[in-house]
């Protein structure tokens, strides 16, 4: 640990010198027409963070672009990962900096001063080596791919209490229901399935749970409780919807006896209670084990076709809204759609405090939400892959070398960057 800090340490002093010497900043654009890597771009932000380096976030500036001390170090990096820079004068930055402040411009300056601590929900591997899950997690991939670190934890680590070393979560294809995401119908005879089903039960039993979905009710109050004391918390495809059904079902069973052994309570929709999920309320859940649903939170069937199947990210006042407008910075406002076990959620199921940051109107849909809880924040993103419209399980992952400026994988992101920002800028 106290030779990583000498490395951070040496690496700031040689910043400063070199920025002192040139009297310039480095630039990173972010709009369309200049930026060959959008996806890697953060990631060599996030790498100048990590070194105890301020960055400047542009919100709005040329698509959200990126400033910093320019040294030759971070120049190399940028030139390693393919990423466009620019080498600005003090004076140029300093005109950048009041064409952003000017009143009548949707522009702010965003100071970014420390890497946030990630991790991700997830099963990962076995004790073999062997990949667990039968699908793949398009935040990992685009960390991976961006080369921005992050911890794997899982149900013993959150139970443990571990949440209270990350500043930042994320869950993906998750069925915090117990219900072992609804696969019984389509893949109970597979192996894959079996062992899924086995080891979550086994997992459920080693921490003195006798149901999964009991302990899944213990893991999103946990997660709820790391939220409310000031984390960051992002959500994708089925663990948004089954994350508050979970939450409203909580004392119901709302599991089929295929899932847990015994009959679910034939009153189950009544006793839920909605006053404790984050986003969604006055939905019903399905007490069909066949179908492929939890709730119809989810937009199914959609009758949209591919082709067509676009959403809209809003415009938030950069100087007003800072939250929103970080979160929905891009190069473009339109952002292909693509599906997933959760694809879309019905705006009528959305809480009014819900902030709606993307939708396809004419659907009467919503595709990317965010709201706070206690002190933290939340994001949830419908859809498995932004990349690949409809993923099926066993597909390929996607190959984010081919998507390098991929807009619906910037809104991810976006979130990794959001809790560096400076706290007395963030406004609700």
């Amino acid at each position: 640990m106290q030779k990583l800090k000498l490395i951070a340490l040496v690496f700031l002093l040689l910043v400063m010198n070199n920025s002192l010497l040139r009297g310039a900043y480095l630039l990173i654009p972010m709009d369309h027409e200049s930026q060959k890597e959008h996806l890697k771009a953060y990631g060599i932000a996030f790498w100048v963070l990590d070194q105890n380096v301020e960055v400047y976030w542009l919100l709005n500036y040329r698509g959200g672009s990126f400033a910093m001390p320019s040294a030759s170090l971070i120049e190399k990096e940028c030139k390693v990962r393919n990423v466009s820079y620019e080498i600005i004068t003090d004076s140029e930055f300093a005109r950048i900096r009041e064409e952003i402040a000017h009143p009548e411009v949707n522009m702010e300056a965003m100071k970014l001063e420390k890497a946030p601590k990630i991790a991700v929900y997830s099963p990962d591997i076995d004790q073999h080596g062997n990949k667990i899950q039968a699908w793949d997690d398009a935040v990992t991939l685009v960390l991976t791919y961006a080369e921005i670190p992050y911890d794997v934890i899982y149900d013993k680590e959150i139970m443990d209490g571990q949440l209270a070393m990350y500043d930042w979560l994320h869950l993906h294809h998750e069925d915090f229901t117990g219900q072992f995401g609804k696969f019984h119908a389509q893949y109970s005879s597979q192996p894959w399935y079996r062992a899924y089903k086995k080891r979550l039960e086994n997992l459920a039993v080693s921490l003195g749970y006798q149901k999964v979905s009991e302990l899944k009710l213990d893991v999103v109050k946990k997660i709820r409780e790391f939220v409310g004391a000031g984390g960051f918390l992002f959500a994708m495809c089925s663990a948004t919807d089954t994350y508050d059904i979970a939450l409203a079902a909580d004392g119901v069973d709302i599991c089929h006896e295929v899932f847990d052994g015994d009959p679910m309570d034939p009153n189950a929709q009544s006793k839920l209670d909605f006053s404790k999920t984050l986003a969604f309320e006055n939905f019903t859940i399905s007490r069909n084990m066949a179908e492929y649903e939890h709730s119809n939170i989810d937009h199914n069937p959609r009758n949209v076709k591919p082709e067509v199947d676009y959403f809209t990210l809003f415009e938030f006042s950069a100087k007003w809204d800072a939250i929103p407008t970080m979160l929905t910075q891009n190069h473009t406002q339109t952002i292909k759609g693509f599906m997933g076990q959760t694809t879309a959620f019905r705006n009528e199921f959305i809480k009014s405090n819900v902030l709606i940051m993307g939708e396809m109107n004419a659907a009467g849909e919503a595709r990317y939400i965010h709201g706070t809880y206690g002190l933290g924040f939340w994001s949830f993103y419908a859809g498995h892959d932004p990349e690949d419209y409809r993923h099926y399980v066993g597909d390929p992952e996607t190959d984010l070398a081919l998507h390098p400026n991929s807009p619906g994988y910037r809104l991810i992101l976006n979130n990794i960057l959001f809790p560096a920002a400076r706290k007395q800028k963030r406004k609700t």
